[in-house]
Order: structure tokens, then C-alpha cells, then sequence
């Protein structure tokens, strides 16, 4: 008795399946990730760009505010140093005058 052996040849390897356009799933699947991969860091970049600028007006406007005040400081200096508010605050709150001409004691310089 002979038996027959039949024998099926496998192939070694699967061919890649196209779509109706010819091109192959493998590369959709690449250039897809591709352009997911570089929308993600234009959004990202984009998400970083927009809070820098928020952060950046918010410096302006805290400066703004800064250099405002300090205008107004230095009003508040120039009428506190003002020599009519000086005397006006030493006559009547520190209840001072002027000297009379016998309280005045003039000095000589001791290099002369």
C-alpha cells in the first residue's frame, strides 16, 4: 500500500494588504502616527506660546501698576520735603519758633 502524502508549501512571509487606492495599511498606519505625532507638538507648542503671552500681559499690567505707584511715592516725597510743610509741622506740632537774635550763638571756623 502506497500512501500519498500531499504537500502544501507555506509561504515565509504575508504580504501586506492594500487598500482600493494601492497603498499598503503599514504605510497609512506610519504616515498617520507621523501626522498625529507633529499636530501634537503644533498644539503643544501652540498651548505654550498662549500662556507665555497671558504671563507676559500680566507683567505689563503688574509693571503698569508699579510705576504708578511709584509716581505717586514720589509726589508723597516731594510735598513731605517741602520746606513750608517742614515748618508748618515744626511750629505747630513740635511747638518750635524762631530764635531771638540773643539765643543766636554764631561760631567762628578754628582754621582762621
Amino acid at each position: 500500500m502506497a500512501h500519498a502524502v500531499s504537500t502544501r508549501t507555506m509561504p515565509r512571509f504575508r504580504e501586506a494588504k492594500t487598500t482600493s487606492l494601492g497603498i499598503k495599511y503599514s504605510t497609512f498606519i506610519v504616515v498617520a502616527v507621523v501626522f498625529m505625532f507633529v499636530a501634537l507638538i503644533y498644539v503643544g507648542s501652540h498651548i505654550r506660546m498662549t500662556e507665555l503671552e497671558y504671563k507676559i500681559a500680566a507683567q505689563m499690567s503688574e509693571r503698569e501698576l508699579k510705576l504708578e505707584e511709584q509716581k505717586k511715592l514720589r509726589l508723597e516725597m516731594a510735598m513731605l520735603k517741602a520746606p513750608q510743610r517742614i515748618e508748618k509741622v515744626a511750629r505747630k506740632q513740635l511747638r518750635m519758633s524762631y530764635p531771638e537774635s540773643k539765643q543766636v550763638i554764631v561760631l567762628k571756623n578754628s582754621g582762621e
